[in-house]
């Protein structure tokens, strides 16, 4: 039976790989499980193939089971895929899995496989403003794996269904192929579609420690759902960057954005950005029936009333609005702020984002219905 240190492991990376878009269920990691247990697993060789083989259903999922296999036990390249090999050869971690010495010795590869896990959950809940140069760049590999969802909304089109109403179309299409025998009803029922996902993310001086975190998490949902995904920044204007984080490479649509935005770590005037928001974007559609997240502290300079009677006007227009506060999940921390304070009684949910937990669970705030 697999050890407790190499069960926590597995199911922590399994954990990983489903925020990552690849559906890992319950079954699968059974099996993954089941199959390590039965195969003796000692090497990195035997974990790479056991899970991959178990864990990923399509060919779309191969290439994220590398990276996220290699971002989640400590080695940044992901592994090359080569379908077609009589042998192929999995990925060489750096934390070692590959350091198992064999059956004798599964007491050492317990500890080893937990010891690493243990690292990566401690810098997971680590605030990203104190993180080291060399924890900043695994936290943001971590963050590339993110693959936000919004909830769905019924669509207009509909798809064949075993219950539901009668599809008159297909009913009568199916009367014709058989004489004009009424042996079968076609149902029908609604498309779901997801919702569209708005961020307005502020760049100000005051948010200078945690911008780099969010636009990263902008970036994620970008490259996931394109055409369904808005990006603005706040500070002392509005300035639309969804086009610059359309780039593949997360430091290239990062830089990208750095050039589009004129007033980065500069002042903050949360109420004038979120109104020309609405007047230009939001009263047109774009934040109507929207999933739609506000990262910022909630200093604003001006009037706190009229920061709260815009985001009256944006939650009114949204599905879901969310505040993202990275003081949050700071201890002691409360609402006082004169903005957000003000904001606080429009929100659907107030959520933290200091660290990659945080944004891991607003991951899962955004994809449940309200």
């Amino acid at each position: 039976m697999a050890g407790r240190g190499v069960t926590g492991a597995l199911v922590g990376f399994a954990r990983t790989l489903r925020r990552a878009g690849v559906e890992a269920s319950v079954e699968r990691v059974q099996a993954m499980l089941a199959a390590v247990d039965e195969l003796g697993v000692t090497t990195a060789r035997g974990a790479y193939w056991a899970g991959r083989l178990t864990l990923c259903g399509q060919p779309d999922d191969l290439p994220i089971y590398d990276a996220a296999f290699a971002a989640y036990f400590g080695d940044g390249r992901a592994p090359v895929h080569r379908p077609r090999t009589a042998h192929p050869r999995p990925a060489r971690l750096s934390l070692s899995l590959g350091a198992i010495p064999g059956a004798d010795g599964q007491d050492e590869a317990e500890n080893v496989v937990a010891l690493s896990a243990s690292a990566e959950e401690v810098l997971r809940h680590r605030d990203v403003a104190a993180l080291t140069a060399a924890e900043r760049a695994e936290v943001r590999r971590m963050l590339a794996l993110l693959a936000p969802g919004t909830a769905t909304r019924p669509s207009r089109r509909y798809r064949p269904a075993p219950s539901g109403r009668i599809d008159p179309a297909r009913t009568v299409r199916y009367l014709l192929r058989h004489g004009g025998e009424a042996a079968r009803l076609a149902r029908r029922e609604r498309r779901e579609r997801p919702r569209r996902l708005v961020l307005l993310l502020d760049v100000s001086g005051s948010m200078a420690q945690y911008s780099d975190a969010l636009l990263r998490f902008g970036h994620a949902a970008v490259r996931r759902r394109p055409t369904q995904t808005e990006v603005f920044t706040l500070g002392t204007r509005l300035t639309r960057v969804t086009r610059a984080l359309r780039h593949r490479d997360p430091d290239a649509a990062l830089r990208a954005a750095g050039d589009a935005i004129p007033d980065w770590r500069g002042g903050t005037r949360l109420a004038d950005s979120l109104g020309a928001f609405l007047d230009r974007w939001g009263q047109r559609g774009t934040a109507r029936g929207a999933v739609v997240v506000l990262g910022s502290d909630g200093w604003e300079r001006g009037d706190p009333a009229q920061l709260a009677a815009q985001v009256a006007r944006l939650s009114r227009l949204a599905y879901r609005l969310v505040w993202v506060n990275p003081h949050r999940g700071k201890p002691g921390y409360e609402p006082v702020a004169g903005g957000m304070a003000a904001a606080l009684p429009y929100l659907d949910d107030f959520v933290a984002g200091h660290s990659l937990a945080a944004l891991e669970d607003l991951v899962e705030v955004i994809a449940a219905p309200r």
